[in-house]
């Protein structure tokens, strides 16, 4: 996908951060765009600002946990822009505790979020893609899909979860010649409000640990959605997004499962 004019985009958690940098710019690049978020505020700014833009935009509050209400949507977006090109399985949050604290409820809130939220994505989509022997379809995991890292067991989980699952599809995708390209993108710190809006376990200090958040985080939305558009310019199978994203992919290739003592002396700190 070399040109993204007249292409239909179809992007979840379009409301704020990625997503919303994704819109705004393949607005710039003159796309159509099916706009989601569960954040019904979010997204109609979004949608706004790229018909401001000039571009043609819909958007829709969703769940992407619902498999119902994604399956309904995908069938709406198909029916009314009659194809889709590119979809961007955004929609993420994040849990932040030990193991021992967290609740079995709370996993499965991430995972139905990051995890489900991407397989409904992919298989509400998938099918028309594959019978237009074209288009891509980009899952968004994280750094934390490469390293585990302590405190993040279920967001771990959830993004882990996704790069198996994205990188099995682009296979099978190649094996069968369907024409679809598939990327799993993987962000380093990037400077959204996932962690301050994200959901705790009980005696996790929430300001500090979204205040270090905040620190650490180097890489602008802009520049991750400018990063993913070259990604699936150039097919890529993976896509890594900010300087500590090479760097944490290399520190994970480079020293193996030995990785996880630097991480649990950093993270002891």
């Amino acid at each position: 996908m070399k040109d993204f004019a007249d292409k239909v985009a179809v992007i979840t958690g379009a409301g704020s951060g990625i997503g919303r940098a994704l819109a705004l710019d393949l607005a710039r690049r003159s796309a159509r765009l099916a706009l989601s978020d569960v954040n019904a505020d979010g997204v109609a700014a979004t949608a706004q600002a790229c018909l401001a833009a000039g571009a043609k935009a819909e958007h829709q509050v969703l769940d992407v946990a619902d498999r119902a209400a994604f399956d309904a949507y995908a069938a709406q977006v198909v029916a009314e822009q009659g194809r889709v090109d590119l979809v961007v399985n955004n929609a993420g949050v994040s849990m932040t505790g030990p193991v021992l604290d967290l609740t079995v409820e709370e996993i499965e809130w991430i995972m139905g979020v990051n995890f489900w939220g991407v397989v409904h994505g992919t298989k509400a989509f998938l099918p028309h893609l594959v019978g237009a022997h074209s288009g891509h379809i980009v899952n968004i995991s994280s750094v934390f899909g490469i390293i585990a890292v302590p405190g993040q067991s279920a967001y771990n989980a959830s993004k882990f979860a996704v790069r198996g699952f994205t990188e099995a599809l682009r296979q099978e995708m190649l094996s069968a010649r369907t024409g679809v390209a598939v990327s799993c993108v993987h962000p380093g710190g990037i400077k959204t409000n996932i962690a301050r809006g994200g959901r705790f376990a009980a005696g996790v200090d929430a300001g500090a640990t979204a205040d270090l958040f905040d620190r650490i985080a180097r890489t602008t939305p802009e520049v991750a959605a400018a990063t993913i558009l070259r990604g699936v310019e150039r097919e890529r199978a993976r896509i890594l997004i900010g300087p500590d994203a090479f760097a944490i992919d290399g520190m994970q290739r480079l020293l193996g499962s030995g990785y996880q003592a630097i991480v649990r002396r950093v993270a002891s700190r």
